[in-house]
């Protein structure tokens, strides 16, 4: 028996039904499955910015109140250029050698200049923030790392020569460091499963070895060790000091890429940490000095962060108390006696707080961060993952020692490392810039 005719408006809604199905069938499969968050976007955001913070001003100004006045404004220069000139360089092409897959030393040039990076692409290690965000957010990492360094050479080195060392260390030493531990998880240099949350490994040992480096190679200031070098404004370096402590949480809490209670836990255990060294740095000069200074918990507690970092993803609250002492303890003895021992002058103490505090949390995530201690986040024995842990520390002091002396050597062939004698009387405000910092 034949169906008689639909009625024509029936026909046209099931012909309108049946477009929009097809349109729907043909949206990019990107575009249907997104999973970006605004959530986890917007503590992206502003956790990126925060580490921007830490560089300029928190860095520029730590360092600057302990340099003597006539470097003060040397030191901003070298934060400012290198924030700028590192940025371009992570576009070009930092960025896609750090963050695609290429070699087993480095990735690849897939993403130069980001061709691919849009709005709507997220990487599937962080699906939940626009990929142009994580970006961005390690572009932070890539510039206050160099920016970490400048303190071991400070009052003494040319301007030229820094810029071009920071830009060739970046790509040769910080760039594999990156691409082994955080693009390929862990993987680094044959190894497997090597935890570095944000940067004991990639920041602060590379930074802290090559801060080493280059103050034995730029050599010491004439007036060391014998004169009297004072920082100049001590406000400037707490203040410095306060605004690392606040980015910090951005820097480490931000790794986790997301907001959640696993970045809450981040932050706490970052927070409690560089409560602890600043307190046991403290106790020590009080006891041995037999007073406490401002100085001294300001340093304290940049070596607490720094020891943290690392560590801040699989440490409860006790771990992160002990991590802190025993950065804090570690560390004084580094600046305070090591440093006179081998008479290297590390201007800042790069080296003292930095390399050994990246290298203390590096080591006793193993400990501290091991479900078998009270309160550790992680699913691993200790002795294995300590053996790893090591393995991954004495690999980056490697390559970064002998990339930044390599690297020092070229660039020594064509042109001068550090200013003249005079130059370095004069200050480099002056020398280097035609600039004074304060004018009567």
């Amino acid at each position: 028996m034949t169906q008689p005719p639909l009625p024509k408006a029936r026909r046209a809604s099931i012909g309108v039904a049946a477009a929009f199905a097809f349109l729907a069938g043909s949206v990019p499969a990107h575009a249907a499955e997104s999973t970006i968050e605004s959530g986890d976007t917007a503590w992206m955001l502003a956790s990126t910015a925060l580490v921007l913070f830490m560089m300029i001003p928190g860095l520029a100004l730590f360092y600057a109140g302990l340099v003597r006045a006539r470097n003060v404004l040397s030191i901003f220069m070298q934060c400012f250029v290198l924030t700028c000139v590192l940025s371009l360089v992570w576009m070009a092409c930092g960025y896609s050698l750090a963050f695609t897959d290429g070699s087993f030393f480095i990735g690849g040039l897939g993403k130069a200049f980001l061709s691919g990076v849009t709005t709507d692409t997220a990487r599937a290690d962080c699906s939940t923030i626009p990929e142009v965000l994580h970006c961005a957010y390690q572009m932070m990492f890539f510039l206050i790392t160099p920016g970490l360094f400048v303190g071991a050479f400070a009052e003494r080195m040319k301007f030229s020569a820094i810029i071009i060392f920071s830009i060739a260390w970046s790509l040769l030493v910080y760039v594999p460091c990156c691409y082994g531990v955080w693009h390929k998880a862990g993987a680094f240099l044959g190894l497997t499963n090597v935890i570095d949350l944000a940067g004991g490994i990639v920041v602060h040992i590379t930074a802290g070895v090559a801060a080493l480096v280059l103050c034995v190679v730029v050599g010491p200031r004439q007036d060391h060790p014998t004169g009297q070098i004072m920082p100049h404004n001590l406000p400037l370096t707490m203040v410095g000091a306060a605004m690392l402590w606040v980015g910090w949480f951005g820097f480490n809490a931000g790794s986790q890429l997301g907001a959640g209670g696993t970045a809450a836990m981040t932050l706490l255990v970052t927070h409690l940490s560089s409560c602890t060294a600043a307190l046991v740095w403290m106790a020590v000069e009080w006891k041995l000095l037999g007073k406490p200074s401002a100085l001294g918990v300001a340093t304290g507690c940049i070596a607490g962060l720094a020891a943290i970092t690392p560590a801040s993803g699989k440490v409860g609250p006790l771990g992160a108390v002990c991590i802190g002492a025993a950065s804090a303890l570690v560390c004084w003895y580094a600046c305070a006696k090591l440093k006179k021992k081998f008479r290297y002058d590390d201007s800042l103490d790069v080296f003292g707080v930095h390399g050994v505090g990246g290298f203390i949390g590096t080591i006793l995530v193993a400990v501290f961060g091991s479900a078998s201690f009270a309160g550790g986040l992680g699913d691993f024995e200790i002795a294995p993952q300590l053996a790893t842990q090591s393995l991954a520390a004495l690999y980056t002091i490697v390559l970064s020692a002998a990339g930044s002396w390599l690297i020092l050597k070229v660039i020594s062939l064509f042109m001068p490392l550090r200013v003249t004698a005079e130059q370095e009387r004069q200050g480099l405000d002056l020398a280097e810039h035609g600039e004074s910092a304060y004018n009567s």
